[in-house]
């Protein structure tokens, strides 16, 4: 087996290591996007229904807080729109009893992008050249070299199947599943691997729903999507719809713990019931329903990430570290951000940092 020679190796094919490469074909530097899974896009996940891209990873971004992310956005070509929220809410006690109330616009407005967010990986690998992104390219295991790293692709244990030498790795990945998944060589210092494990995975113990509709019934009836429950199994819902046109979506957050979540056809059954308590007889009559639970993801969640998170980490580089070996392993990800850390935009500013 060759060893194929790069100036840079992308370990993971989200947002962050997809900009990052974005950034690099710019310089005309030479790099490879390693990514384990069969597709692009790491937790931007937005399957198609009747032209319609449903997101079941990230939803929004925020404009007026998200300076990167408005800038790719109009760089690419893309278009945003606001996030509906017109109209009243709905409450649901832990009794199940629903109440109408206040509706609220977010602070700052939130927005949806045109498309999914599955747009931006598709025109980000649009710019990129050919073959340098590599599907089913799982990374187990870096050795650092004299000048750089070796990067073998495979299965721990056994023969790589692929190498890569690089004078630079940008680590785009959650660190915890960096720390759970790749041996290094030589071992990272103790209080490095335990400052990676300590930063939780965002999004990695949640699950998601979606459900479209031919009609939007709850706005007929004054309400805007927005609902919270105390009962569940849904504990937060949204208005999920594209701009007036079919289909009409509803989607939010399953309430329920990761390890409780049980029987997927169940919490359906469940969620569906649930939907019709606060928005009537039409939402058990759906046109299309997904669902993802990440904590079921192997290239998102380990086990750490099982317990819920009840509120947004302060996230920042491992041990306040953005690179390790004589700056040969940069990390990325937006949990290695120093500001909007979880957020694509926090995914976006460390990329630039691992590349600059």
């Amino acid at each position: 087996m060759s060893i194929e020679m790069v100036d840079t190796v992308i370990v993971g094919g989200g947002l962050s290591g997809l900009y990052a490469a974005s950034l690099l074909a710019l310089k005309n530097e030479s790099f490879v996007v390693l990514e384990a899974r069969d597709r692009l896009g790491g937790r931007i996940l937005s399957p198609e229904f009747q032209g319609f891209f449903s997101d079941l990873g990230p939803s929004w971004y925020w404009p007026d807080i998200h300076p990167r992310m408005a800038r790719l956005i109009q760089e690419l070509g893309l278009k945003g729109y606001r996030q509906f929220e017109e109209g009243r809410g709905r409450f649901q006690n832990p009794g199940g009893t629903v109440q109408t109330v206040r509706g609220y616009a977010t602070e700052p407005l939130s927005w949806r992008l045109v498309g999914g967010m599955i747009a931006l990986i598709s025109e980000l690998c649009a710019g990129l050249p050919e073959k340098a992104v590599r599907l089913h390219h799982p990374v187990c295991n870096i050795e650092k070299k004299d000048a750089g790293a070796l990067v073998s692709v495979g299965q721990l244990e056994e023969e790589p199947e692929a190498q890569f030498e690089a004078k630079k790795v940008i680590l785009a990945l959650p660190p915890r599943l960096t720390a759970s998944t790749i041996l290094f060589n030589p071992e990272l210092p103790a209080d490095l691997t335990q400052a990676m494990l300590k930063i939780g995975t965002w999004m990695a113990g949640q699950a998601k729903f979606y459900v479209l509709y031919e009609e939007p019934f709850w706005h007929r009836a004054g309400l805007s999507g927005q609902a919270f429950s105390q009962r569940g199994p849904m504990a937060e819902l949204h208005d999920g719809s594209n701009q007036n046109r079919a289909p009409y979506g509803l989607t939010g957050f399953v309430g329920i713990p990761a390890v409780q979540r049980g029987n997927q056809d169940l919490l359906i059954e469940a969620i569906l019931e649930q939907l019709t308590q606060i928005y009537g007889a039409p939402a058990a009559q759906p046109a299309k329903i997904f669902y993802k639970d990440w904590a079921c993801e192997p290239f998102t969640a380990t086990r750490l990430d099982q317990p819920p998170m009840y509120e947004h980490p302060l996230y920042s580089p491992p041990a306040h570290q953005t690179s390790f070996w004589n700056e040969t392993i940069h990390f990325a990800g937006t949990e290695t951000a120093s500001q909007h850390g979880g957020y694509l935009e926090g995914a976006l500013s460390a990329a630039e940092r691992a590349v600059g």
